[in-house]
């Protein structure tokens, strides 16, 4: 299956904090979206890796993804080196995506700096036609998106572009708070973690209004950029 966009996401939970307004944005025009998972979360505070992974599920239903999957690397463990790209670089080949959607390039979590990292470098690696790869028995053919750009998280950077996410805020909510097990309830026996606290959410919802307060719009979601994006016509700036 060819997907018009591939989210990278070091954590499941990360697609959907992250950008999840802007993929059900580009589902509901008709494009094809799905999201790989690098890792299952395991050394996460709360829950455990097989519902996280059930929960991420749960999330792709919500959004209408048309594919998700975990790659199972080691979480914090994983590394941007050969082994990973290797793995990588197959599913990039397999989806085939025109646009990529990786990590922010720098925050307070390691995972997301490193899944950056590696979401970039893999991305230009799979179109180098002698680096050979199969998928069930047959080798895959080069493929190199045409764009990545990085979805900002939990710390501030500055965007190169906002997204209008307005339409789509609800579903937004909707699919990150099919991560039950993540953030607050306070009948929870678990301890708290960083994204568990109660401010945490509201936080996210700050966030976006921020960005949405940038285009003028009521929420809205930061992307970064490594290449310069060009335009043929004026008005295709919003």
């Amino acid at each position: 299956m060819k997907l018009d966009i591939l989210v990278i996401a070091a954590h499941p939970d990360d697609a959907e904090l992250g950008c999840s307004g802007t993929i059900a944005a580009h589902i509901a025009k008709g494009y094809k979206v799905g999201v790989v998972d690098l890792t299952a979360g395991e050394m996460g505070t709360r829950g455990t890796p097989e519902l996280r992974i059930k929960e991420a599920n749960r999330a792709a239903e919500i959004l209408g993804l048309s594919a998700r999957e975990n790659m199972g690397f080691k979480d914090i463990f994983f590394q941007d080196n050969q082994e990973h790209q290797l793995e990588l670089i197959k599913i990039i080949r397999k989806y085939q995506p025109d646009i990529v959607l990786a990590n922010a390039f720098t925050d307070r979590h390691p995972d997301h700096g490193k899944g950056s990292d590696l979401a970039k470098n893999s991305c230009f690696m799979s179109g180098l036609r002698r680096i050979e790869t199969e998928l069930d028995g047959k080798p895959q053919q080069a493929w190199r998106p045409k764009f990545v750009y990085h979805y900002i998280q939990n710390n501030y950077i500055e965007p190169d572009f906002v997204v209008d996410i307005t339409d789509y805020w609800d579903t937004k909510v909707e699919s990150i708070l099919a991560f039950q097990s993540q953030f607050h309830d306070p009948n929870s026996q678990e301890p708290e973690s960083f994204i568990s606290n109660p401010d945490f959410l509201p936080f996210v919802e700050a966030r976006a209004r921020e960005m949405g307060h940038r285009i003028m719009t009521t929420y809205g979601e930061g992307f970064t950029v490594e290449r310069m994006i060009g335009a043929t016509d004026l008005f295709d700036l919003k």
